[in-house]
């Protein structure tokens, strides 16, 4: 297995990963994007390519087996100090943006997603262990995240590598289809190297 910096000629699986850690919500949001006659898949990738922004590329690194990407994990800095959210923001990001405000200061994994011919191989503990040496190097005390109450796999890891549940807020559906009915919010305090 090899970890790596992703590189924006990753775009196609950023955007994918993106997609799957979220369950379809960023292909529902880039689909009302671009509408009927425009490519949801294509405004993704272009998301991902750029350079700044948190769904960049430079914030996300991938875990490699025999050359082939596996795993990806992309997070970055959360606010300080959070500030009141946009009432023009779309309700279904709502609760996602209240649970990130309970977690200031900490570094926001916003994404750990394995390819299914992957999984079971180590990968996201690896991906898991990159996060926490990144969040010390960078000065974090507590890394977060938010996963979906659906997602059993990805929260017995979360509760086995030391995560702790802090919050949940019920899933805006809309006309987004999804199964999950909660997010989760969990911390864990950063590793002593």
């Amino acid at each position: 297995m090899n970890i790596r910096e992703a590189r924006a000629s990753d775009a196609a699986h950023l955007a994918r990963f993106i997609n799957m850690a979220a369950d379809d919500l960023p292909l529902h949001f880039w689909r009302k994007t671009v509408g009927p006659e425009g490519d949801p898949w294509a405004l993704g990738q272009e998301r991902a390519a750029r350079e700044t922004g948190n769904f960049s590329y430079r914030n996300a690194w991938l875990a490699e087996v025999d050359g082939a990407v596996g795993a990806c994990l992309l997070g970055y800095a959360a606010e300080e100090t959070p500030g009141p959210i946009d009432p023009d923001t779309p309700p279904i990001f709502v609760p996602l943006l209240e649970l990130e405000a309970l977690a200031p200061g900490s570094w926001y994994l916003n994404v750990l997603a394995t390819y299914a011919a992957f999984r079971g191989k180590g990968l996201g503990s690896a991906l898991l262990a990159q996060a926490d040496a990144i969040a010390a190097a960078s000065g974090h005390h507590s890394i977060s995240l938010i996963a979906a109450d659906t997602h059993q796999d990805a929260l017995r890891l979360y509760s086995a590598k030391g995560f702790r549940q802090i919050a949940r807020r019920p899933v805006v559906k809309g006309d987004w289809a999804v199964d999950a009915s909660e997010w989760i919010l969990f911390t864990k305090a950063v590793s002593a190297n």
